[in-house]
């Protein structure tokens, strides 16, 4: 009687066991379709104009301009941004010479990122009615087409590379807000000082000075200038003392 109750329990689960086994085929199955047609819409995604550049957005560059830097990269809207190597589009876009640093990113669904930093443009050298920027280590660019600082001070006269170098270090070293009210620069060499520049300022006032000192003396500039009457300009004094002589008393 035993024996029979058992055989007898043994086949009722036999269903329950076939059933079981094919549920867990189907979900096997489900899975393996699933990730088969996922791989599917992701080659179809690749191979389709979805997966071209549609934008390419800057940030960070103030004097160099935005399609300076796209030609650069080598993008264009037809290239496909999952394609692309993003270390080798940083490594063209940093052979441009004012570019310190860069950064490509993708971002989802069909943006190129590019984030640069520049090297500091301190001013302008005038060559035959052209501009051409001056880098913080005293590098004059020829043939480089960038956007003008709001700022930035005109070089006249310096003629000798050195004296250029010598007198751009100091200029690193002066707050932005000293350095912008500088309009232009002339390099005014003598026999006795071949250090001597005359700065025409943005607020009216000359500053006679010497490259030698020239950022910690220029320090005070803002100093001075307010202790003198809000109408009355002159010229300040920095090569070897430090006074002010008024257009008024000249």
């Amino acid at each position: 009687m035993m024996e029979e109750e058992k055989i007898v329990s043994i086949e009722e689960r036999i269903p329950k066991l076939k059933e079981k086994r094919r549920k867990k085929s189907n979900r096997t199955l489900l899975i393996y379709l699933t990730l088969f047609f996922f791989l599917i819409a992701i080659i179809v995604y690749l191979q389709s104009p979805f997966s071209n550049i549609n934008t390419i957005a800057v940030e960070g560059n103030e004097v160099i301009p935005k399609e300076q830097i796209v030609k650069y990269s080598e993008l264009s809207l037809d290239t496909n941004m999952w394609r692309l190597s993003t270390k080798n589009t940083e490594k063209l876009i940093h052979e441009h010479t004012i570019v310190e640093d860069v950064k490509v990113d993708r971002k989802f669904p069909q943006t190129i990122h590019i984030s640069v930093s520049e090297k500091k443009v301190i001013g302008y050298a005038k060559h035959e009615s052209e501009l051409h920027p001056i880098l913080e280590e005293g590098v004059v660019l020829n043939n480089v087409e960038v956007s003008l600082p709001r700022g930035a001070p005109l070089f006249e006269s310096f003629t000798e590379e050195e004296y250029l170098q010598r007198f751009a270090e100091e200029l690193v070293e002066l707050p932005d807000h000293i350095l912008n009210l500088i309009s232009e620069v002339h390099w005014q060499p003598t026999e006795q000082n071949q250090y001597k520049i005359v700065l025409y300022m943005n607020d009216g006032f000359i500053v006679n000075a010497t490259i030698r000192d020239f950022a910690s003396k220029m320090k005070s500039y803002p100093s001075i200038i307010a202790q003198l009457e809000a109408e009355e300009k002159g010229i300040i004094h920095m090569d070897v003392g430090v006074y002010v002589e008024t257009f008024k008393k000249k």
